[in-house]
């Protein structure tokens, strides 16, 4: 875990107030470290609060030179490029943050510590939040079906709709409520936040479900865990959700949805069915007609960021109509009525 009292920049060139910028929004939402700006050049002068609706007046820098001036200690790299490699482009980056005796967290495939890791100080430190942790895991077996506890799993019509920030917020309204609540991060910036979690992605396939499985029965004591959602059925460059679903064996699910979305990103062939369709495909998918314990989307966390409050409003009450569902923004209106809909 990133020692909170460190300053962090966030490398985020070209990216800021777009879905690649997941990363740098995330951290800048959540982590409880100071970060004293964000590098894009194509963002300067502005404000975060500006550019991305984050009610933060955190600078929007030029270069990282900037930052350096500014006291940073570490740089996070704050976008994800497709495919998450580390784009060549970023290489001088990273070695002048390196001269300048900055550490480095890094959530994209590629190692930087086996590029540069002759190349630090004694107080450097280079974090490949994808490269996983202690020994291989195991093949799934559906040992979390058995548990007594609530495993919530987030689920989504699609990539980058607000899984983790969804899962994140219905965390905080738990432990609030004093509920023994987890947030079970499964991404590198829901890692980079919480200090834990699993890279899933940097797992083969076989051993996916496994690595979800024992990170859930680490947890078996915790009164609920929530699980940080991976992708989407409906994704055709996915292969996250099953492993989730199979290694976590759910109790309930939530599912998360960008207002608007009404086709799969990048791939304008695959049409977003209707909101119940995918309900019903993921409850029948994560149960296997019975083979595996029955679970229900219990609420929808719709990201409403482009709507006026009003509007997000009547949307909202809308799709309750239509869903017979608890639905909510999590960041605009908190996370109370998802909290309510798995029974605590």
């Amino acid at each position: 875990m990133l020692d909170p009292e460190l300053k962090l920049v966030i490398y985020a060139e070209g990216s800021m107030g777009t879905l690649f910028a997941k990363m740098a929004e995330g951290v800048i939402r959540y982590s409880p470290n100071p970060i004293i700006g964000v590098v894009d050049s194509k963002q300067a002068g502005k404000t975060v609060r500006e550019v991305c609706k984050i009610d933060k007046d955190i600078p929007i820098l030029r270069g990282l030179e900037e930052g350096v001036i500014l006291g940073a200690q570490v740089m996070v790299l704050g976008t994800a490029p497709p495919g998450g490699l580390l784009p060549q482009a970023w290489l001088s980056v990273i070695e002048y943050a390196i001269s300048q005796g900055l550490s480095i967290v890094n959530g994209l495939h590629n190692s930087i510590n086996e590029l540069y890791s002759k190349n630090l100080k004694a107080s450097q430190w280079i974090w490949d939040i994808r490269v996983p942790l202690g020994k291989p895991p195991g093949i799934g077996a559906a040992r979390a079906s058995i548990l007594p506890n609530k495993r919530i799993l987030m689920i989504g019509t699609d990539m980058a709709v607000g899984k983790m920030t969804a899962g994140l917020e219905l965390t905080k309204t738990l432990l609030e409520l004093k509920v023994d609540a987890k947030f079970l991060a499964t991404g590198q910036t829901g890692i980079c936040i919480s200090g834990s979690g699993i890279p899933l992605d940097a797992f083969k396939v076989d051993y996916a479900s496994g690595a979800v499985e024992e990170m859930i029965l680490k947890h078996k004591d915790r009164e609920v865990v929530v699980i940080e959602g991976q992708g989407s059925l409906l994704n055709p460059g996915s292969t996250a959700t099953l492993p989730l679903m199979r290694g976590s064996c759910p109790t309930a699910m939530i599912l998360c949805h960008r207002f608007g979305l009404e086709k799969v990103e990048s791939v304008t062939e695959i049409r977003i069915p209707a909101l119940k369709e995918i309900i019903w495909l993921n409850e029948i998918v994560a149960s296997s007609l019975g083979l595996f314990p029955a679970t229900k989307v219990k609420g929808l966390a719709l990201d409403t960021r482009d709507l006026s409050e009003g509007t997000a409003q009547h949307e909202i009450n809308r799709l309750e109509t239509e869903l017979n569902l608890p639905v909510t923004d999590p960041v605009r209106f908190g996370a109370k009525k998802l909290a309510d809909s798995i029974n605590i």
